[in-house]
């Protein structure tokens, strides 16, 4: 904040380098990590994730040399913690929760199964490209903007770990929130002989779509451009034919934070994708599991916190 007054000198804008932030954080102690902390932290990074627009000024500044190298530290120290084991952990075959939010965008109004809804979200991907090609110009800078994100259909099962008495993962880590205040939490029985395949990094996206590939050149390129500066061909998997091989598709945390948002290679100089729209430890189911025999549990944001409304 700066002021001016009559009788004070004028404040002069702070200008601090890389080096100065990189010193900052060379300083900071990281003897209080704990599951907390790691969790708010967690969120902060999920809640700015943005594909539609260009790197913010704290995006820009964290990528730089200095600064990277500093945060490596932070890095190192939370990996020696052991606290974010679960992180690289493929899912959780004892424990899968549903998160339905109160909120009429979160809901399917009428229930069909993964199939038709897998067949109905591929038609319309391929509409959709169609009419880009159409009607959008060509040039990755142009002011257009459109579907962003690279996930299988909303409105198929999406399950996430428990955290202990935090509840399920999905309560915390998503993108694009809103500011939910209620949620509905289902289990759901993962079937003992589900084939899931498992995004643990950008080698594993990359190989999903290589094997599965559906060109959304035309439909993502503008917002793909601006997020990560590639004008590249760009492919996300076909999820109709994924389906044939997998039950779900399931993204670790780990997998999260080193590939979504950037320019993933699939066919090198040619062809790229971008983990878009998932969030950490998420699971997409691409067929139907059975719902669990558990009663579901409601849930209440108070103080920015999830807690199980009482029984």
């Amino acid at each position: 904040m700066l002021r001016a007054s009559a009788d004070e000198p004028d404040e002069v804008d702070p200008s601090p380098t890389p080096a100065d932030v990189a010193r900052l954080l060379n300083g900071m102690p990281l003897d209080g990590l704990d599951p907390d902390v790691l969790l708010v932290a967690l969120r902060a990074a999920v809640d700015n994730a943005r594909y539609w627009q260009e790197p913010d000024g704290e995006d820009v500044l964290a990528a730089t040399p200095e600064v990277r190298t500093s945060l490596a530290r932070v890095a190192a120290s939370i990996a020696a913690s052991g606290l974010a084991g679960w992180w690289a952990t493929p899912i959780e075959w004892t424990s899968q929760l549903s998160v339905v939010f109160d909120d009429p965008a979160s809901r399917t109004p009428i229930a069909q199964a993964a199939t038709r809804t897998l067949s109905r979200w591929r038609d319309g991907a391929v509409e959709e490209e169609a009419r880009a090609l159409r009607e959008r110009p060509a040039d990755p800078r142009a002011a257009w903007s459109g579907t962003w994100w690279s996930t299988p259909p909303r409105d198929l099962t999406r399950t996430t770990r428990r955290l202990g008495a935090h509840g399920p993962v999905g309560l915390w880590l998503v993108e694009d929130a809103y500011d939910w205040e209620r949620a509905t939490v289902r289990s759901i029985d993962v079937p003992g002989g589900a084939s899931v395949y498992e995004v643990d990094g950008p080698e594993a996206w990359s190989e999903l779509c290589r094997r599965f590939p559906l060109e959304v050149t035309a439909s993502r390129r503008h917002d793909w451009f601006r997020t990560t500066g590639a004008a590249d061909r760009w492919v996300i998997p076909d999820w109709v034919r994924v389906a044939e091989e997998f039950d779900a598709v399931h993204v670790t945390t780990a997998g999260y934070l080193t590939t979504a948002g950037r320019p993933v290679a699939v066919v090198e100089g040619d062809i790229s994708s971008v983990l878009a729209g998932w969030n950490p430890d998420e699971t997409y189911w691409l067929t139907d599991p059975p719902p669990a025999t558990e009663p579901h549990q409601r849930w209440h944001r108070l103080d920015d916190t999830w807690q199980v409304d009482p029984s």
